[in-house]
């Protein structure tokens, strides 16, 4: 990045920055807020980045962020297609095409996010690398915005043995994690192109002799899907039965997993207790 594009481009995220409100983001605004816009913590964490960082980035004290940086940045502040690719050009970047698992959450995809503000829901990419998360999900499963790295990626997380507040048995974890290697295999057949992937790929394999094992293997249709229930051990609540469904967005090759309780039912009552309790203390 030459110098005059270093500077659009820090004054350019701030700008952006400064014109998103929270609520527009499904944030709650609460407490004292001295400007309208996002504060730098809070895009931060919807990027999955440190604060550190996206400061760096904005007073031009870091430079050549990442194609996965700046399409994570485009994301989270909600860029029209013309702002993004402006935002593209600005690193010296093209945006991303064909050939590399997409990471954009189009409008439409997120207005019916936005719809589904007050349930539980995640956006994964093809490989399974965390896009964005709602408030409902993060006051039920944790704070997403704390995940840095490999930990924002499922398959890693599942093959190392991340911590989560989903219950399983150790046969039900097993036939998980042979099931998101094989569809990781099949994505990165897809996309052999994407160096994310190979890079995943080569961490993983350098990390997990299980993955290595799985991946080596003879190639195999995934094991069936596992029940969609699930139980979910929330540290305020206790215990929750859920039903989890995952919804493959044609075109875009992503995969929104939504939670949802039997309405009526104590389950659902703890869900919304959960998400209450949540919120709250995200906000506070």
């Amino acid at each position: 990045m030459g110098n005059v594009q270093q500077s659009q481009f820090g004054r350019a995220v701030r700008g952006w920055r400064e014109r998103v409100g929270p609520e527009d983001v499904g944030l709650r605004r609460g407490g004292h807020r001295r400007a309208a816009g996002l504060r730098r913590e809070e895009l931060a964490g919807l990027a999955g980045i440190s604060v550190d960082y996206l400061t760096r980035l904005e007073q031009v004290r870091a430079t050549s962020p990442s194609p996965q940086v700046v399409e994570a940045l485009a994301r989270s502040l909600r860029l029209a297609d013309a702002e993004r690719e402006l935002l593209f050009h600005l690193t010296g970047l093209s945006a991303p095409g064909p050939g590399l698992v997409p990471t954009r959450i189009t409008a439409s995809v997120q207005r019916l996010l936005d719809r589904l503000e007050g349930v539980p829901l995640v956006v994964y990419d093809a490989a399974w690398n965390l896009l964005v998360a709602n408030a409902a999900y993060d006051a039920l499963m944790g704070e997403t915005s704390v995940l840095r790295g490999d930990e924002r990626n499922g398959v890693w997380r599942n093959v190392m043995g991340s911590a989560s507040r989903t219950v399983q048995t150790a046969v039900q974890h097993e036939a998980q994690v042979a099931r998101l290697v094989a569809d990781l295999r099949m994505t990165a057949t897809r996309y052999p192109a994407d160096a994310g992937v190979r890079r995943l790929v080569s961490r993983l394999r350098a990390a997990s002799p299980r993955f290595v094992e799985l991946w080596d293997a003879a190639p195999a249709p995934a094991p069936p899907a596992q029940s969609r229930d699930k139980v979910i051990e929330h540290p305020a609540v206790g215990r929750i039965a859920l039903t989890c469904d995952t919804l493959v967005v044609a075109g875009d090759d992503l995969r929104v997993m939504v939670y949802t309780a039997e309405p009526g039912t104590q389950d659902a009552e703890l869900l919304q207790l959960a998400i209450v309790l949540g919120t709250q203390a995200l906000v506070e």
